[in-house]
Formats: C-alpha cells, structure tokens, sequence
C-alpha cells in the first residue's frame, strides 16, 4: 500500500493510492497521527487504513499538477523531525565517492579511507546468520524544516560550490510513546549535497550535505523489496541532459537494512517519544561522477515503480540572509 499527504485549499489529509486516485483516509490528518493510532491498537498501518475507511477521494495527477503534495511524513513541530542518513552502505557506492576523494599513493598503493570504510560494510555489514555488523558512515542532515516537498525547490545556498542530487531510499520511521522505534515504510529521496565541496577534502562530507533534502511523493508501506532499479535524471530547459540507472534493495547493498537501522537507534537520543525520523540509506549513482556540473533551473527526477510517481524538484538559488560577522557579543 503507498500512502501520501497532501493540502487543498489549507486543510491536511492523508490517503492512500489507488491507480490515479488519492482516497482519503477517513478521520486522519497526518501520517504521523496514523502510526501513532496503529501503535496504539497494535496492528498495521495497512490494516488501520482498512479499518478505519475511505474517505474522499481525489485525481491524483491533479493534486501533483497544483503542487498540493506532502511530503509523505512530518511533524507538526520541525525540531521534532530528525533527518540523518548513512554512506558507503550500496555495492558500487565506493567507485564515485573514492574518485572523489582519492589521493593516489603510486608507490605505497594506500586505500583511500573511502575504500576502507567500504570493505569494512562489505565484509561485516551483512553478518552472516543475521545481527549487529560493523558500524556504516553515519551523517546528520537537519530537522523537518529543511524538509522540501515533492515538487518544490531545493535551495541552492549562496555559500555552496555546487547542489547535486542523491537518489536514495530514505526509512520513515516514528517513536512510539515507550520509546519504542517504528518503522512506517519507506520512500523515495533526494539527499541532495555539495559535491564539489565534499571532493576538496572528505572531512568536509558534514559541510557538504546543506540540510535541504526531499522525500516522496509517496510512502511504501511494509518490508522492502530486496532488489530495486529506477531511474535519476537531470532535465535542463525541458530536455533530459543526464539519466543512469538507480538500484538499491538489500541485494544491492553492503549493509542489512536492519544494521543501519541499530546503528541509528542505538542513541537513547534518536528514541524519544513522539519523534519522527527520516534516514537515508545511501546511493550508488552520483551525476557529479560523470563530470556533470548542475545549474540553476535544472529538475531533478528520481523514480522507481514501487513507489509511484516520481520525485521531482527544481534547484534554485538562494541567500542565506547570514554574513560574516553578524555575531553580535552580549
């Protein structure tokens, strides 16, 4: 079952997709009330859509084509809606980011820290028989207010030296009342960072990652599909300028799903009662590998036919309204 919110005319709702209807799920305004109600009850959030109903229903495409989608979980309060992610996690992940950062040692033949945080998910991401593995490169991102909708702009701040889209599988998850972790689905990504800051130096990834980000335009609820391929594309006056092929799915990765989620949850921090997280599982198709640089206008379009339509934004630029030297002493 794939779920969206979306606004009209200033009131919320929360429906699920059936072909190209959005019916509305009766009596529920926010995704995050819907796992909090299945919680309580103690069954699915499939069965607690079933159960509680339909509602209204609506054209789909036309909510998509009025910019009145969601994303597909948030918090009504921001700084309640953690975004953290994790890299090196996908096979073939190593290759963009080790040219990236690669520093060639021709006479010593030293791997890069990228290799070695790679072979290390490699051979103990996965464990065999099951439980904890090795711990993945782990990032914060920001809170729900850097949360862009489907549709909507990526800010490209005036401090950054490029933005380039991540195509990712992001975890959604929300904290039940005895800080208990909940999984609601998942949903398609864009983790969206600086690239060509991060290829100065890798010590820079923190910089790098600029807090905007976009998830949606749907959640997939249930267990995720072992092997998934979609597309990431880079459309400029119209035209697609770049396209490669996505995949993720644990037979695509280095890493359990289940280990980035320990890995996460492991802080007492990351499980306080009545938070919603959004964690993004990492890529392996990067546009900056190719020697792409993006511009402003171009649209970024991810799409993988489990999760609906696509995600689309529009990189545009922006400024911070902060300068050097506004610290003002007390």
């Amino acid at each position: 079952m794939n779920l969206i919110q979306f606004e009209r005319n200033g009131v919320r709702a929360t429906a699920r997709i059936e072909g190209e209807e959005a019916i509305t799920v009766r009596g529920i305004v926010r995704m995050n009330e819907l796992a909090q109600r299945a919680i309580r009850s103690g069954i699915t959030l499939e069965e607690l859509v079933e159960e509680l109903g339909d509602g209204e229903k609506f054209s789909y495409p036309a909510l998509v084509a009025a910019g009145e989608i969601l994303a597909p979980l948030d918090h009504p309060d921001p700084a309640h809606c953690l975004i953290t992610g994790t890299g090196l996690t996908h096979l073939g992940s190593a290759a963009a980011r080790d040219e990236m950062h690669r520093r060639a040692d021709a006479e010593t033949g030293n791997e890069t820290d990228t290799i070695k945080m790679f072979n290390l998910g490699l051979k103990g991401g996965k464990p065999k028989g099951g439980g904890q593995g090795v711990q993945p490169e782990w990032f914060y991102k920001g809170d729900g207010s850097f949360l862009v909708h489907p549709g909507g702009d990526l800010p490209l701040p005036e401090f950054a030296l490029d933005g380039g889209e991540e195509p990712e599988i992001a975890g959604l998850y929300v904290i039940g009342p005895d800080s208990q972790p909940w999984r609601l689905g998942f949903a398609l990504g864009n983790e969206f960072s600086d690239h060509v800051m991060e290829r100065q130096n890798y010590l820079y990834l923190a910089h790098s990652k600029l807090r905007a980000c976009a998830i949606g335009p749907e959640l997939r609820a249930g267990k995720l599909p072992d092997h998934l391929a979609g597309e990431s594309r880079i459309i400029r006056n119209g035209k697609i300028l770049w396209q490669k092929a996505f995949l993720s799915g644990e037979a695509n990765m280095s890493h359990a799903i289940a280990n980035l989620e320990y890995h996460h949850f492991k802080y007492d921090l990351f499980r306080r009662p009545g938070d919603v997280h959004i964690h993004f599982f990492g890529t392996a198709t990067l546009s900056v590998a190719d020697g792409l640089r993006t511009a402003p206008d171009d649209v970024f379009e991810i799409e993988m036919a489990e999760f609906g339509k696509p995600l689309r934004n529009r990189l545009v630029p922006v400024k911070s309204g902060f300068n050097y030297g506004d610290i003002r002493p007390l």
